[in-house]
């Protein structure tokens, strides 16, 4: 092991004993969001210690496999034996070592936030609205997987079904972290429910993933450079909606952002709604133009989260699913249609994890 990831290793156990401490101390517990911060760190920390913990088993097994070559000098068997083991630990302690490495990497601090998902039907016409409809699905089957809690903050409904526009909010366990890849353009290659020719169309949507700020580090808005307009809600609703004006716009006026929900039978928790979004939506944008001055230099392989990147191609009539930063081809459309995205979203992370070694090495010239 290198003396510097051993090194790393060494502070990891002992901020491991420290968080114990601080856990099982009454005023931690009392404090409930300093209690949530400090578990969701231990978890990390003793996810990364429960691996040098099995390095060290590995390493200690690996010499005792070792020695035992050594003392069965006269017995083919117990040399074939240990050989074996030899040849195994050695495999298992450089999948340790290269986890540890992928753990021990920088992590984006926003990466346990829940997250808002954005989806806008972008060239295509109705077939676009389906396909945003069908992604919508998609992240939805996606987070019942991950038992994660999902809301629509807003929807525009298109005439044929599926939506113009729709923002969801995933709130759980490392929502963004997993589901910031997602933003950028998604390209459908299809038969249209309306086409009678039976000819394959190519339609887009976007998508775009915000973290959702803390209610104590969301930027602060001045009332005054906001405009709010109620409006009646549009869409299937009932006498109710047809009769208040429940649904709310909100627009930031320094920046022109705009964001309104509909979906509540109440004016107030709309606005409320709206806000939250709006947030999001700033703090996304100074999040965008920081890390755009980080990295003028260079494009990362996963792509910067742009809208107008292509990053995917869903191709139905080849069943085919083609993620382009990274040249995945997966030939399950259908199941990952239906939810089922973790192999891509761990190719995404390997990927992205590999970049930050690389860059790493890089620079401290290894």
């Amino acid at each position: 092991m290198a003396p510097s990831l051993a090194s790393s290793l060494e502070r990891l156990a002992l901020r491991l004993r420290e968080l114990d401490a601080a856990l099982s101390d009454p005023a931690v517990a009392a404090d409930n969001k300093r209690y949530r911060e400090l578990s969701r760190e231990h978890a990390e920390v003793s996810g990364v210690c429960n691996m040098a913990q099995r390095h060290a088993q590995r390493t200690s097994d690996l010499e005792a496999a070792r020695q035992m070559l050594i003392e069965s000098a006269n017995d083919a068997d117990m040399r074939a034996m240990a050989q074996e083991e030899i040849t195994q630990a050695e495999a298992d302690i450089a999948s340790v070592e290269a986890e540890l490495q992928t753990a021990l990497l920088p992590k984006d601090p926003d990466d346990a936030r829940n997250a808002f998902v954005e989806i806008r039907a972008g060239t295509g016409g109705d077939e676009s609205a389906l396909f945003a409809g069908d992604l919508t699905r998609m992240y939805t089957r996606f987070a019942e997987r991950q038992g994660w809690r999902c809301e629509v903050m807003s929807a525009n409904e298109s005439d044929l079904g599926g939506y113009k526009e729709i923002v969801l909010r995933f709130e759980g366990a490392n929502v963004y972290g997993q589901l910031k890849f997602e933003s950028g353009g998604h390209r459908v290659q299809r038969v249209p429910a309306t086409e009678t020719q039976g000819r394959i169309h190519t339609s887009a949507c976007t998508v775009a993933v915000l973290p959702e700020p803390d209610e104590a580090e969301e930027i602060t808005i001045n009332p005054a450079d906001l405009r709010i307009d109620t409006y009646r809600a549009s869409g299937a609703g009932g006498q109710h909606i047809n009769k208040t004006d429940s649904a709310v716009r909100v627009t930031h006026i320094p920046t022109g952002i705009v964001a309104e929900c509909q979906d509540d039978r109440s004016q107030h928790r709309n606005k409320a709604k709206a806000l939250a979004v709006l947030s999001a939506r700033i703090n996304d944008r100074e999040r965008s133009e920081r890390q755009a001055k980080e990295a003028a230099t260079r494009k990362g392989l996963v792509g910067t989260g742009d809208r107008s990147d292509r990053i995917r191609t869903y191709n139905f009539p080849q069943g085919r699913f083609t993620d382009h930063r990274i040249n995945l081809t997966l030939y399950k459309l259908l199941a990952i249609m239906e939810g089922d995205l973790d192999d891509v979203i761990k190719a995404l992370v390997t990927a992205q994890a590999a970049e930050q070694l690389a860059e790493l090495e890089a620079a401290t010239g290894v």
